[in-house]
């Protein structure tokens, strides 16, 4: 038997058993039956320790499996590398956004001077920034994470990077 810390690091949180079932997609009597001490699968223990923002190992108060601990922590590695694929991944997008960018900044300046257009080929900068984060947004959102979500199953998108 696995002494279960998940009550204790929810209510720490304020969270009710409705709302850690709701942050990690498992259902109310899921998460009554891990409090209560019963086993689950490492996918489950994974999504309630990501809904409390805490490694799986701290789930437990004491662990008395030496399987079960090598399967948390080999849990543990997994997810540390899917996540940095997944960000690596993503990391490469952006910069080829970034990069695009770039250029259209430098061919729209030289362009703009030697062929003298006038004031709306200035209009390209801001709307590829502008327009371009909105569509690389929708991009993720409708296409690359759930494909991600697929690949590195135990990883979660990070909105932070495209800032």
């Amino acid at each position: 038997m696995n002494e279960s810390r998940i009550a204790e690091i929810r209510r720490s949180k304020g969270w009710t058993q409705e709302r850690l079932a709701a942050q990690s997609s498992v259902t109310v009597r899921t998460i009554q039956r891990l409090e209560a001490g019963q086993d689950a699968s490492m996918d489950t223990l994974s999504r309630i320790a990501a809904a409390l923002q805490v490694p799986v190992g701290e789930l437990f108060a004491s662990v008395q499996t030496p399987q079960f601990q090598a399967s948390v922590d080999g849990l543990e590695q997994r997810m540390a590398q899917q996540q940095e694929q997944r960000d690596s991944y993503t990391k490469g997008v952006v910069l080829i956004y970034r990069g695009v960018g770039i250029v259209l900044v430098f061919a729209t300046v030289i362009l703009a001077f030697s062929m003298n257009w006038g004031w709306f080929s200035w209009l390209a900068i801001p709307v590829y920034w502008g327009a371009g984060r909105l569509v690389l947004e929708a991009v993720f959102r409708l296409a690359l994470d759930p494909k991600l979500d697929e690949r590195y199953p135990l990883s979660k998108a990070d909105r932070g990077i495209l800032g």
